[in-house]
């Protein structure tokens, strides 16, 4: 195989679609890994499915939910998935997920060459664990698929000593190719909503949810919102939910 493009949460696998599909259509030979970070049917697998790409080649079911363990369980896992289909010449990765962050330093061990989709993006807060993530893939990757014309420039101004190119979003990509099935979806979610005016809601990171006097006030907002909130509530959340409504 020439080479693997590894995907572990819902993001990554929505925004590695048309580089898939992309490497069908011009029949190029590839591997496609999912390394079981977004382990839940509805936040991994449906998107797999619904957005017809190919069933992984390697599939990881992990045994630790603690995000240390995991990226150990994911290094090992690749590492062995890449050396069993005799280390291809370029592995291909996006985003910040400790998904990636592993992809990345499975393929520097073992000299494969590494493509970084979305590279270049900074928020600057070293409270993200995505920060620390990103940043270190950029410094280990030997091509830099930057999106925009800021995002390159972060890169050059780090001195990164990868190959730099501004391709734009991959997910405006996907927008485009899966358009049409997002106005069915679309349609069937909107037959569930009651409301003619809403507010549209969704919250999953650490600093909003793990600190349950911080989930407390994202409560109270809610309920004091003058309008109705609709709320697709993310795995994370839920469980911290139920944790704080345990506490009281």
């Amino acid at each position: 195989m020439s080479v693997a493009v590894v995907v572990g949460t819902r993001p990554e696998i929505i925004k590695m679609a048309p580089v898939v599909k992309e490497l069908e259509k011009r029949g190029i030979e590839f591997i496609f890994i999912h390394t079981g970070q977004h382990y839940d049917y509805e936040m991994s697998q449906v998107f797999i499915e619904e957005l017809g790409l190919p069933r992984p080649h390697e599939s990881f079911r992990l045994e630790s939910s603690n995000p240390a363990s995991q990226m150990g369980e994911m290094l090992i896992k690749l590492e062995k998935a890449l050396e069993r289909y005799r280390k291809p010449r370029v592995v291909l990765i996006q985003g910040d997920t400790n998904t990636m962050l592993a992809a990345g330093l499975a393929a520097l061990k073992l000299g494969v060459r590494i493509g970084h989709v979305e590279a270049g993006l900074r928020s600057f807060d070293w409270r993200m664990p995505e920060e620390h993530n990103r940043r270190m893939i950029d410094h280990v990757s030997h091509y830099l698929f930057a999106p925009t014309e800021v995002a390159r420039r972060n890169l050059l101004e780090e001195h990164v000593w990868g190959e730099v190119f501004v391709t734009g979003n991959t997910v405006v990509d996907a927008m485009d190719m899966y358009f049409d099935k997002v106005r069915e979806v679309e349609a069937k979610v909107m037959e569930q909503i009651r409301f003619g005016e809403y507010a549209l809601v969704t919250f999953h990171r650490a600093e909003n949810v793990d600190n349950p006097q911080t989930l407390r006030d994202f409560v109270r907002i809610l309920r004091r919102s003058p309008l109705p909130v609709v709320f697709p509530i993310h795995p994370r959340t839920r469980r911290r939910l139920q944790g704080v409504r345990a506490l009281g």
